[in-house]
């Protein structure tokens, strides 16, 4: 088999290959559309080559829901988290519903009916799904699909045309400032003090502090560096770099952590040397087991429910500590571009939208405040 590659505009290249001959003995031609660099091109056409080769390449009139889907995740340039959630949803919400129909005639309606299925008995067991995975789902399906339009396979994407369910927004969870007093308290002494204490401190999330190593950490200066993180799948542990330039920041430590940080780094110290291990190296985890290794972000959350349990600490989430730091700069009066950047936010818009009620009740502190000073003003001399 063989093809070309034919430039159609500043970003877009028209693969054409020979798939072979049909009933009557005709050679059979495809087109293909791609979009981006040359390499892509070069990337794709090798892949419908190979596919060709191996036997898995269905002609795009037969091809279904469920064949495309399947391999689309298999080429898929995707993070191993999202690859793994993607085919999740795939096989457990797309494929049961929508699979067997033939990829171009999906059409809207089925798009809409399938909606209702899952919201009415997509779950395990006939359950209802909530409205936010139904809206995961589908942006499963509409991704899919708008790869499927660009490479001329289907003419439209289809699930443009319907909108997920709507999902109510509900408010996050957060620690009040006695709260966060009273946690630390009662957490004190305990193997997670550290890694809570910081998370309070710095707003990071679980798998950026369980990705911290030493050389991140400048104790004189008071700040430490976001350079990578913690993810976790079925294939296990590996660390990973943040997905875009705003996740790699650098974050301003209070006194408070430093001390913590201070006084964790003498223990681990302590620990590796009985061990025979020497000191930490700039490498080493702040946050690992004894011997270096990684921790699991989802046995960290384990380990949280069982302590806030223990110790009858306020029921919420590890991740609420982060949204715990974020609400304590908020009612400080900080501005929103500022708390984004600590937080990692690709834009602050992002984090409007997850803290906007109370981003409103200091919005309401503000009305008061100018209020006092248009009174003040307006009173007679």
């Amino acid at each position: 088999m063989k093809g070309t590659i034919t430039r159609r505009g500043k970003s877009s290249w028209r693969l054409k290959f020979d798939v072979g001959l049909d009933a009557g003995g005709k050679r059979k031609i495809r087109y293909l559309t791609v979009r981006g660099k040359r390499q892509d091109a070069e990337r794709e056409l090798a892949k419908q080559l190979n596919a060709f080769n191996d036997g898995t390449d269905v002609e795009p009139a037969k091809i279904t829901v469920a064949e495309y889907l399947r391999q689309w995740l298999a080429t898929a340039d995707l993070a191993p988290k999202t690859l793994e959630r993607y085919r999740q949803l795939s096989e457990q919400q797309i494929i049961p519903h929508l699979g067997a129909t033939t990829l171009q005639k999906l059409r809207p309606g089925q798009v809409q009916e399938w909606h209702g299925n899952l919201l009415r008995q997509g779950g395990s067991k006939g359950r209802a799904l909530s409205p936010r995975t139904v809206g995961h789902a589908h942006r499963v399906l509409h991704r899919a699909l708008a790869r499927a339009a660009t490479a001329e396979i289907v003419s439209r994407n289809v699930a443009s045309a319907i909108k997920p369910p709507k999902v109510e927004s509900a408010e996050v969870q957060i620690l009040s400032g006695d709260e966060i007093g009273t946690v630390l308290k009662k957490v004190r002494g305990h193997a997670l003090y550290p890694i809570v204490g910081l998370a309070l401190a710095t707003g990071m999330r679980r798998g950026e502090l369980l990705g911290l190593q030493w050389g991140d950490i400048n104790l004189d200066k008071a700040t430490l560096k976001v350079e990578r993180s913690v993810e976790e799948t079925k294939a296990g542990l590996r660390l990973k770099t943040p997905k875009t330039k705003h996740g790699r920041r650098t974050i301003s430590l209070p006194p408070s952590a430093v001390e913590v940080l201070r006084d964790h780094r003498r223990e681990q110290r302590e620990t590796r040397v009985a061990l025979g291990l020497g000191r930490e190296a700039a490498d080493t985890l702040l946050f690992g087991t004894p011997e270096g290794g990684m921790l699991s972000p989802d046995n960290l959350s384990r380990d949280w429910r069982r302590l806030v349990a223990a110790r009858k600490l306020p029921s919420v989430m590890f991740h609420a500590l982060r949204h715990s730091h974020a609400s304590a700069l908020i009612a400080s009066g900080l501005d929103v571009v500022t708390v984004s950047r600590r937080l990692g936010h690709g834009t602050p818009m992002v984090t409007l939208t997850v803290y906007a009620h109370l981003f409103e009740k200091t919005d309401l502190t503000a009305a008061s405040a100018i209020e006092a000073t248009l009174q003040a003003r307006n009173r007679d001399p």
